[in-house]
């Protein structure tokens, strides 16, 4: 009895230091996702200095937002930030991992290169988006560079047009995350053995064959997980274009992201489509989590410990 009573002293400390993180996550978590998807089920908007609402109107907001038009436009623009930014994203990841693991190539200065490709994931996007503004704004260095060098004769409205705001988006995401996708990647590939490597050399493997043939059949749960992930954040993308187009996802609504359509909402006080929105957000969060879960592999460890 005394060793029972005294493991259960020592389990009493562990609930008591869980109950800061509980009450955070029920106030700052759990209550504010219940009131979202209450709010959805309500009309309640302002209209000029008019309140309409709340009144319940069941599923008529999920109703308009799937016969509007912008919804698929503004999903269709966070797909394509997401795209060009994914792309070059593994890309070189792969290729600085792939690099930065390789013991035979002795590396010197190998950690100072490593923080240095991690720090702008460190930088606020919204500073990193207001120098970007900064720098490619009409009058800004990038446009007087361009002139001097005669590239151009007067300046080039970067952010007027269609896939120059689209690129310098994708280019900020680029920079900010592609230091995260390869400490991740590089993780991966050293944790594969090294023995495996051995062998495609003996066998006649070039290097490229055994990057094909074996480093990335090894890594498959490692780069799911970074696809799934880094498509989660690409639906979350509101800062950089938020910052970068001054709100209006211009031109003409082609940079406007799922986000940046929600805070639209909000800003006009429409708190039952932002409900709306927020819980369709939510569920597309959870069938991608739970695609992470079941692909990685997680599900079968779960049922191999019962």
């Amino acid at each position: 009895m005394k060793k029972k009573s005294k493991v259960a002293s020592y389990n009493k400390w562990g609930y008591i230091f869980l109950i800061p993180f509980v009450v955070v996550y029920i106030l700052f978590q759990l209550i504010p996702m219940f009131s979202t998807v209450y709010n959805s089920f309500f009309e309640n908007y302002r209209s000029g200095l008019t309140q309409v609402g709340p009144n319940f109107v069941g599923l008529d907001n999920y109703r308009i937002l799937f016969q509007n038009g912008d919804l698929w436009k503004y999903t269709g623009n966070t797909m394509i930030l997401w795209i060009m930014c994914f792309i070059p994203q593994m890309f070189f990841s792969l290729l600085l991992g792939a690099w930065f693991s390789d013991k035979r190539l002795r590396l010197k200065a190998s950690r100072f290169f490593k923080t240095v490709i991690y720090l702008p994931n460190l930088i606020m996007a919204s500073a990193f988006a207001m120098l970007f503004f900064t720098l490619f704004s009409d009058g800004g260095p990038v446009n007087s560079i361009l002139m001097q060098f005669g590239f151009f004769t007067e300046p080039y409205k970067f952010l007027s047009h269609v896939w120059s705001v689209r690129a310098l988006i994708a280019f900020m995401n680029f920079l900010m995350w592609f230091g995260n996708t390869t400490i991740l990647l590089m993780a991966g590939m050293l944790g594969i053995d090294p023995s495996l490597f051995e062998v495609a050399q003996v066998d006649g493997a070039t290097p490229t064959q055994t990057f094909f043939k074996v480093t990335i059949p090894l890594l498959r749960p490692i780069m799911v997980y970074v696809f799934i992930t880094s498509l989660i954040g690409g639906l979350q993308l509101f800062d950089v274009p938020q910052v970068l187009t001054n709100g209006r996802g211009d031109p003409t609504g082609t940079s406007m992201t799922l986000i940046m359509y929600l805070n639209r909402h909000l800003y006009s006080k429409n708190y039952g489509m932002a409900g709306a929105l927020s819980v369709l957000l939510l569920l597309i969060t959870g069938a991608l989590s739970l695609v992470v879960f079941k692909v990685t592999g997680n599900a079968d460890r779960v049922r191999k410990h019962r």
